[in-house]
């Protein structure tokens, strides 16, 4: 073995790291909302977060990501550290599947179908379809499948070479008599964990070792502790992801730790102890790629068995080893460390936006209820959500931006732009409800007041403004494009009445029944009014461009006017808000 087998080995990792993060990332694209979707059914229920953990851990092959995303969603106060117990146990399950994947390198037969399920024999042709994929389909969907198996294919190509370029070993004496330094288990289980450490990836880890276990150098001896090693190494991904964060947050990680190094410690005193007893005679025999995974799987289904019944002892234990600050602890708003998983992102950044959505419909009812009522107090609150609303504005729209520069599925792509359009539409309305609180404010420190008439129009905009509002955010927040469909119909109601009222405060004018003082607080109302009602059916046509992609903005708002629907919908509003008769 010379110098240039260790740059084979090394490219060998680099290959097989690379692959991996490809095959990755490009499953978690096509998972898009589902994968929220999935979370968002996170119960405290440990069976429950065991099978999601392990089900979301094959589906995107990273242990480390899951946890990383852990950590996340509890910084954001998403969910609860009693959540993510069973969701950690079950993703050292899920992540074994890559180590039974590249056991199929230990394959040898004459036979030509069995030959066949050889990575080696059959990654070139899975490489061929996936760059065909890549470079022959319009469709998103079938270009991030050929993603897939182009990094599949990078990941095993890369097995090949660390397997060929360790070969030699076996026929070093130097390298027989290094290995028996490892029948000590706690030097196994020390370079397990540091060398797992080091390149932040259990399955590139395992692989080296399955790599090397082709070479018949390798007993169960000493790969035992060394696979128990690597399970406490993946934890410093988490570790790191945890700098910075919320005391919850941190528990995620201290929980993950604990995890593994609990376990190793019991499997350790179990394996050992029972082989003082029985004396295992398979301790000395050569370990394959198919002994190592069968071991890592034995390994972490067994260290789950174990530990499940004591999820809350495991809570209390992070609990005690990450104390609270005596000051309340903030979440943070939206976590940087979600980006790594863009569809989950995108669920909290919805979520995010109907929070939004709801403050504005909140301030603008509270600017309303100044018209009649003024109060101190209530402006204060109105300043202060103002204010509460621009933050959720420039946050929000640059957790965005940043979101829509990483890989995300055209799914999540529409989601992001109606997000972008929801917001402004929604900060807007905040700006309207502080003109609104404006012109109460005036109406209050100048003692006047509007005729009956006057009036008793205005309570009939005002019903009018509280339903379409109440309608644009409920379609909104339920993702309803048939509600959506219903909003255009009561918009171009308002924008008749307030032309009507417009019309009748003129005729005021000129009878002398209103003053023109009056008249331009009432065209300032009225100016607010149609502006308010515009931005909910810009929220509407958000919701239904989203269903339908289809859709252009613009030729809707033109063409719905002609549809048979909309005028059944604009009769009804106009039946149901009429404007008193004039006397």
């Amino acid at each position: 073995m010379d110098i240039f087998s260790v740059f084979t080995l090394c490219g060998g990792l680099a290959f097989f790291l690379y692959g991996m993060t490809t095959m990755s990332k490009s499953l978690e694209k096509m998972a898009g909302g589902k994968l929220e979707r999935i979370l968002k059914r996170m119960t405290s229920n440990p069976f429950k977060s065991l099978l999601l953990g392990a089900g979301i851990t094959i589906a995107i092959q990273s242990s480390s990501a899951m946890t990383v995303m852990l950590v996340g969603l509890v910084n954001s106060g998403v969910m609860e550290l009693g959540q993510t117990i069973g969701v950690i146990m079950g993703s050292n399950i899920g992540t074994t599947l890559t180590a039974w994947i590249l056991s199929l390198t230990g394959i040898q037969s004459e036979n030509v179908f069995v030959n066949l399920l050889k990575p080696e024999n059959f990654s070139p042709v899975i490489a061929l379809c996936g760059i065909v994929l890549i470079m022959g389909s319009k469709k998103q969907r079938r270009r991030d499948v050929g993603r897939i198996m182009v990094g599949f294919s990078i990941l095993m190509y890369g097995m090949e070479l660390m397997k060929n370029a360790v070969s030699p070993l076996a026929d070093l004496p130097e390298f027989s008599s290094l290995l028996t330094a490892f029948n000590n288990p706690l030097l196994g289980v020390l370079v397990g964990a540091v060398f797992t450490g080091i390149i932040q990836s259990s399955a590139a880890s395992v692989g080296i070792l399955q790599a090397l276990a082709l070479t018949g150098s390798i007993t169960y001896g000493m790969a035992i502790p060394i696979i128990m090693g690597q399970n406490i190494g993946t934890c410093v991904t988490a570790l790191l992801s945890s700098i910075g964060v919320s005391r919850n947050a941190k528990r995620v990680a201290v929980i993950h730790i604990s995890f593994n190094i609990i376990g190793t410690a019991v499997c350790l005193v179990l394996f050992y102890g029972g082989n003082l007893l029985f004396h295992f005679s398979f301790m000395n025999e050569t370990v394959g790629a198919v002994g190592i995974a069968f071991c890592h799987t034995v390994f972490n289904v067994l260290t789950t068995v174990l530990l499940l019944p004591f999820s809350r002892q495991l809570e209390k234990l992070a609990r005690r080893l990450v104390r609270n600050e005596t000051k309340s602890e903030q979440f943070a708003f939206l976590d940087p460390r979600l980006l790594r998983t863009p569809s989950v992102a995108i669920s909290e950044c919805v979520s995010m936006a109907c929070r939004m959505g709801d403050l504005a419909h909140q301030n603008l009812l509270l600017s309303l209820g100044q018209l009649s009522d003024y109060s101190e107090g209530r402006e204060a609150e109105i300043l202060q959500n103002e204010d509460r609303l621009d933050v959720y504005e420039d946050r929000l729209g640059s957790y965005l931006v940043e979101i829509s520069q990483h890989g995300v599925s055209m799914e999540d792509i529409r989601t992001v732009s109606r997000l972008l359009h929801a917001i402004g539409d929604f900060e807007r309305i905040g700006d309207h409800a502080l003109n609104l609180q404006e012109s109460a404010q005036e109406i209050h420190d100048k003692a006047l007041r509007f005729s009956d008439s006057a009036e008793a129009e205005i309570q009939v905009l005002l019903s009018a403004l509280e339903d379409i509002l109440s309608r644009a955010f409920a379609c909104f927040t339920n993702d309803d494009a048939q509600a959506a469909a219903a909003i255009e119909p009561l918009e171009e109601t308002i924008d008749r009445l307030i032309e009507e009222v417009r019309m009748r405060h003129i005729q005021r004018l000129q009878t002398g029944e209103c003053t023109i003082q009056l008249g331009f607080v009432l065209s300032d109302l009225l100016t607010n009014f149609e502006r308010v009602s515009d931005h909910c059916s810009n929220i509407a046509v958000c919701v239904i461009e989203e269903q339908d992609a289809a859709v252009d903005r613009h030729a809707y708002l033109h063409d719905v006017k002609l549809d048979e629907t909309f005028v059944q919908h604009l009769t009804r509003d106009l039946d149901k808000y009429q404007l008193p008769r004039q006397h």
